[in-house]
């Protein structure tokens, strides 16, 4: 919204801005499906190991990059038991301040 703040004060409608928003989003849609990446056809072992890749690349902060391999296992576990008829929003993410992930 900043940027567009400049072209308001330059003149220009703000329905010219908002199609070009609009432009732009879509373009980010076109881009977003060409890139990814179709799971259906995989198998059961190929789509968790998909999985995995992608809690791996969230883990990533400093106090639990070292068990990364442990956590998104275990992630990937809780998703992939859930039933049919669950919610992926009925797993539950705790946060915890202080600690470690290891005993002293």
């Amino acid at each position: 919204m900043k940027q567009s703040k400049q072209f308001i004060e330059e003149g220009m409608h703000p329905q010219i801005i908002i199609k070009g928003y609009r432009e732009a989003c879509m373009k980010c849609i076109d881009r977003v499906k060409e890139i990814s990446v179709k799971i259906a056809d995989k198998s059961a072992e190929e789509k968790r190991e998909l999985l995995i890749k992608c809690s791996e690349t969230s883990l990533n902060s400093k106090i639990i990059s070292k068990h990364k391999n442990f956590f998104s296992e275990m992630v990937v576990d809780a998703v992939l038991y859930l039933d049919e008829d669950l919610q992926k929003s009925d797993i539950g993410i705790k946060k915890v301040t202080g600690g470690s992930v290891t005993d002293s």
